[in-house]
């Protein structure tokens, strides 16, 4: 079975991953520079007297913000590249979900016997709970997907017609 990383859903999934996590991290880079700019602009006006009310928030917020941003798009382009890197030498497994509750799930691979007490499912947990992907998941329950272990605990899910890949974690 060939890797998955040559399946061309899957690259085009991922280079959209990429570009999400660049946006993320392009908008928060532009949101600390405003802020600093925006800070030397109030250091300015407090010397010449005037006083803007609530920039000094205004500037906390945008650096944090812009903080927060960069963290997310840093962590976001380090998973694309930890899942296009694992995904060049593993193929995708077939397999059913199973839904277990908002953001738990079951991967059953192919051939499953839930009679068979030496199988077992993989319990997995989303890594982003946001509401879009927990409900495209939820979507799914019973659904044939493709699932590939990652590294450590990690796993991709996808399905056929699913233009992105979620990522899980084993659940303890």
């Amino acid at each position: 079975m060939p890797p998955a990383g040559e399946d061309p859903h899957t690259r085009t999934a991922l280079a959209a991953h990429q570009a999400g996590a660049l946006r993320w991290l392009g908008g928060g880079v532009i949101a600390v520079v405003l802020g600093v700019l925006l800070g030397m602009a109030a250091v300015t006006l407090a010397g010449t007297g005037r006083r803007v009310p609530l920039l000094g928030l205004v500037v906390i917020v945008l650096v944090l913000v812009g903080v927060v941003g960069v963290v997310a798009g840093a962590g976001a382009l380090l998973r694309t590249y930890r899942w296009r890197r694992a995904l060049a030498t593993t193929p995708w497994q077939p397999g059913r979900l199973r839904i277990a509750g908002p953001a738990i799930i079951a991967f059953e691979p192919f051939g499953y016997d839930e009679l068979d007490p030496h199988q077992e499912r993989v319990r997995l947990r989303l890594l982003s709970t946001a509401v879009w992907r927990t409900r495209s998941i939820q979507a799914l329950d019973g659904a044939e997907i493709l699932a590939a272990p990652v590294g450590g605990s990690q796993w991709v899910l996808t399905a056929d017609g699913l233009p992105t890949l979620f990522g899980a974690r084993v659940s303890r």
